[in-house]
């Protein structure tokens, strides 16, 4: 896919939760880190306005955890890290993602109508 072209909206929805926690699996980061990291892996941007509400949930649901840490030019940054709860969560979005976009494939590259009715 071009670079410069974004991924439709409905996609970045459905998967965006499993990418972030995903992006903190080898340790702590910060919001913009993310999403730089996000984008560089050819996620497209993703705006700080739909991540920082995400990882606010994630955070009430005790998937991460949040460290404020002083910045070295400028101010303190709050950094998320993941939980083991959260990492049983990554593990478990892998799992289901992995099944259901086999099953999408599998449906999308069918040339049968499996499961409809025989009329």
């Amino acid at each position: 896919m071009d670079s410069a072209r974004e991924w439709p909206s409905d996609w970045m929805r459905a998967i965006l939760g499993a990418l972030t926690l995903r992006a903190l699996e080898h340790g702590p980061s910060y919001g913009y880190a993310i999403i730089v990291d996000l984008e560089a892996n050819g996620m497209g941007a993703v705006k700080g306005g739909t991540l920082y509400p995400l990882l606010t949930r994630y955070e009430s649901a005790g998937l991460v955890a949040v460290e404020w840490r002083p910045g070295e030019a400028g101010p303190g940054r709050k950094y998320f890290s993941l939980t083991e709860l959260g990492h049983h969560e990554l593990e478990r979005m892998r799992a289901d993602w992995a099944r259901f976009t086999a099953i999408s494939n599998d449906y999308l590259t069918s040339t049968g109508t499996a499961g409809a009715d025989d009329q």
